[in-house]
């Protein structure tokens, strides 16, 4: 079983990538800093652990939502509860669990459970 990376991981490296420059020449802009880094995160971890566990350590695994809603908590402890303590770098806000939840939401919805709409089936309301 060959592995290839994802194009939208490589496609999230180079937007972090991006960042950093613009951060260490003096370029905020603020909802990319703020909002857009999160909202990426929760995606990007779990593609990681996936690629991990498949490639690397040869297990057949894929996350559940289980897993998904366990990285939000998790990176949100992390980077809004404790580091905010341990360090003036980083400040615990509201709006980024929410971009962390998000990002989760829609990695779950569009790469685990995608939605496959048929010709045949009727969508009942």
């Amino acid at each position: 079983m060959k592995s290839r990376v994802s194009y939208w991981f490589l496609l999230g490296l180079a937007a972090w990538a991006g960042i950093i420059l613009l951060r260490r020449k003096g370029i905020y802009i603020s909802v990319i800093n703020n909002h857009f880094t999160d909202f990426i995160t929760v995606p990007m971890y779990c593609y990681l652990i996936e690629l991990i566990m498949n490639s690397v350590l040869k297990y057949r695994w894929k996350p559940d939502l289980k897993f998904v809603i366990t990285s939000v908590l998790y990176l949100s402890f992390l980077f809004e509860v404790l580091c905010p303590q341990l360090s003036n770098v980083f400040t615990g806000d509201f709006f980024d669990v929410l971009a962390y939840f998000a990002g989760g939401m829609l990695y779950y919805i569009f790469k685990i459970k995608p939605f496959h709409f048929s010709k045949n089936k009727k969508v009942r309301i």
